[in-house]
């Protein structure tokens, strides 16, 4: 019996030795920077969805690889363009699930990195609209001789549960302050509205004029196509290789070796020496002479708001308000930082969680200069956090605005039915039962809930109207509930600049009386977490959680049923 509790203990050492030595060698491997091998082509395999920070996954501590995001890939082109070992750049985009607005900062990286006078080639796989538009940032475009280009216009295309609910005998009740403020016509409609269509028509059209005018400018040199031209091209498509090639939206048919043949008589230095994105992202920017005296702050601001009571900063899933208002005091503090970006991609979420999020913001913006960075989308919520800023920088295909306040509760009574479910209950006060999925809202709650989603209305766009220097009888017409493109936000007041990241760097640089042509570091916040927050904190989202996501995309459906006023966009909106 002793001899076998030794064994045991024996047994439970050696294992625990063994992950301590595990994890120690995977923690110095991570910390030490790779070494780049002179000749080196920096390799940018793009595919699936590019977050603003990385997702946190166990297997990524193990490796020498890191997780690319959007502000990892910026950084790293700006290294490697002053990088003597990196030569070239090769770019393949394959299923990218990005919005228009980092398409378009992915491909003004790419143009401002072949600047350098260093090349940029471009290989494609069935393309669909995104990869070929960032691919555009590149100097030259291959593809196999065999394959497709989907270059074939824009799409939004809407999703509607009404007829889904009726035979489940589920309905919704929806409240809200904004003419376009449609959120739940997901649940109550079969189709669009008029304004939602009014509203999807303009967003359509501003961002397939940019993916036109970009085209156009692209091939204008040699094939002097016309946006019109462009236009009916595209009508044509999609292409085969061959066609693709003789339109002028690729450069050459060629297999990827060959790509990488051509590349090497190119650069006139050997064999070239590929290195991943993943990889290169270690590199520090200090090791390429970039880094500064004078320190940035760069805080993401990711997914949909929610009120948080945990130090989840909001490196996976939602963006909760603890997280993220214990990141802006921190840096507040930090007298080292001479300036803040506040790099928003949200589409907003509950009111209570925005407004921490306002207020911490606003006490920032008076200890330091705020500069707020746009994503894909800064809307409802997420332009309740940016207006803060001054000034604020978006791209011209950010979706924004979405100025308004919604009330969402959903009545199972009819779904209770089918299943042979009853509820029975004893209750004191009048509105016990507001938040009740087995009744419906009387008349007297409904006055009650339209008071409450109206003051919130009118102090978003006070709050607004106070922020940009307007009155709010100039603010409410371009509120209403409406998502603004950036480059009509622009126009409209809400937005100050059109830019991506390189543009708020020169803002807060200026704002910080940094001379424009000094070197910064640039301290990204989140920072990574350590692994024994990895161990005991969730770092995936519940399987459940994630199908529901999939379904009902930017809905925070968990601070909808629970109830509460949302500062959210109206719909999960997906132009490709």
């Amino acid at each position: 019996m002793a001899k076998f509790l030794i064994g045991v203990v024996t047994g439970v050492l050696l294992v625990f030795l063994t992950f301590v030595l595990v994890v120690f060698a995977a923690f110095r491997m991570r910390d030490k920077a790779p070494q780049i091998a002179s000749n080196s082509v920096l390799v940018l395999h793009l595919q699936g969805e590019i977050p603003e920070k990385p997702p946190i996954e166990l297997p990524s501590f193990f490796s020498r690889s890191r997780a690319v995001t959007v502000t990892s890939i910026w950084m790293s082109l700006r290294n490697a363009a002053v990088d003597p070992h990196i030569k070239a750049i090769v770019l393949e985009p394959e299923g990218l699930r990005i919005g228009w607005a980092k398409s378009e900062e992915l491909r003004a990286d790419l143009e401002q990195f072949r600047k350098s006078g260093k090349p940029v080639y471009a290989y494609l796989r069935t393309p669909a609209m995104h990869d070929y538009y960032v691919a555009l940032g590149a100097g030259r475009i291959f593809i196999g001789p065999s394959d497709q280009v989907y270059v074939k216009g824009l799409r939004a295309e809407l999703t509607y549960f009404k007829k889904t609910f009726d035979k489940l005998g589920v309905s919704v009740e929806i409240e809200h302050a904004g003419k376009y403020k449609d959120f739940g016509d997901m649940f109550t409609r079969p189709d669009m509205s008029s304004e939602t269509r009014q509203v999807m028509d303009r967003l359509v059209d501003g961002l397939y004029g940019n993916v036109v005018a970009r085209i156009a400018a692209r091939i204008a040199a040699s094939r002097k196509k016309s946006p019109a031209d462009v236009r009916a091209l595209i009508d044509r498509g999609p292409f085969t290789a061959s066609q693709a090639l003789q339109a002028g939206l690729v450069d050459e048919l060629r297999f990827e070796d060959e790509m990488y043949g051509e590349l090497k008589s190119a650069l006139k230095s050997g064999e070239p020496r590929k290195v991943s994105i993943d990889t290169y992202a270690r590199v520090p920017a200090d090791s390429v002479g970039l880094a500064g005296r004078s320190r940035i702050a760069l805080v993401v601001g990711q997914g949909d708001i929610v009120r948080g009571n945990s130090d989840d900063d909001g490196a996976e899933g939602d963006l909760t308000s603890y997280g993220f208002d214990r990141i802006l005091r921190h840096v507040a503090d930090d007298s080292g930082v001479k300036g803040v970006i506040v790099r928003i991609d949200s589409p907003g979420g509950e009111v209570d969680a925005s407004d921490e999020m306002w207020r911490e913001m606003s006490l920032l913006s008076k200890k330091k200069p705020l500069v707020i960075s746009m994503s894909d989308v800064a809307a409802s919520g997420g332009y309740y956090m940016a207006m803060t800023g001054d000034p604020i920088v978006s791209y011209a295909e950010t979706e924004t605005g979405s100025i308004g306040v919604v009330f969402g509760k959903p009545n199972l009574h009819g779904f209770y039915d089918k299943l042979g479910i009853t509820k029975d209950a004893v209750q004191r006060g009048s509105h016990a039962d507001i938040d009740s999925d087995y009744s419906s809202l009387t008349t007297e709650e409904r006055e009650l809930l339209r008071k409450g989603i109206d003051e919130s209305y009118r102090d978003f766009v006070t709050k607004v109207a106070t922020a940009r220097h307007r009155t709010f009888e100039q603010i409410e017409p371009v509120a209403q509930g409406r998502v603004w493109l950036g480059s009509d936000a622009q126009a409209r007041g809400l937005v100050d600049q059109l830019g991506g990241l390189d543009a708020a760097v020169q803002l807060v640089k200026q704002q910080a009386h940094i001379a424009a042509t000094e070197n910064v570091t640039i301290d990204v916040y989140p920072a990574s977490r350590s692994l024994f927050d990895v161990l005991t904190k969730k770092s995936q989202p519940d399987a459940l959680d994630a199908q529901l996501k999939q379904i009902f995309g930017s809905v925070p459906y968990r601070a909808w049923l629970r109830g509460g006023y949302l500062r959210l966009m109206p719909y999960w909106l997906q132009i490709r």
